[in-house]
């Protein structure tokens, strides 16, 4: 073999390595959803003492942002992540509503919660969960 092609060889190899790492990291990974259904259980289980909804929801928002970075979403904050990400969900006005209350229960921890505000939100959250691949979808049949 001639140098030139040896040289050729390592400078193609030092280009196309770097390369195809880049857009391995960069790519979206797939959630683990065992962990998330876990999570999302406590979540519920939460819901049955009316002292705990303001909890419930702030870790649904937790959930949604930790899901949407592993997701590798672009953005600095959750808001700019979901807005990334808004293509993706199914109800954009019900993830947002969510957040937003999230957001007013972290502000204010003693603010009286409404039970249907608190429904829809975690709705909201599920479903988002569920649109970006972190909770399985109920009507869609599990993989074998």
């Amino acid at each position: 073999m001639s140098f030139e092609l040896i040289a050729a060889l390592v400078l193609g190899f030092l280009i196309v390595i770097p390369l195809v790492l880049y857009v391995y990291v960069r790519l979206p990974k797939k959630l683990k959803t065992d962990a998330y259904m876990a999570q999302w259980k406590d979540i519920q289980a939460c819901c049955k003492d009316k002292a705990c909804w303001g909890d419930a929801v702030v870790d649904a928002d937790k959930l949604l942002n930790t899901a949407l970075k592993r997701k590798k979403l672009k953005g600095k904050s959750m808001g700019e992540r979901m807005v990334s990400a808004q293509r993706l969900f199914t109800d954009n006005d019900a993830v947002w509503f969510a957040h937003n209350l999230a957001k007013k229960i972290m502000a204010d921890p003693a603010m009286k919660l409404r039970e249907d505000d608190v429904k829809t939100a975690l709705i909201g959250f599920r479903q988002a969960l569920r649109d970006i691949g972190a909770l399985e979808d109920a009507s869609r049949p599990k993989d074998s």
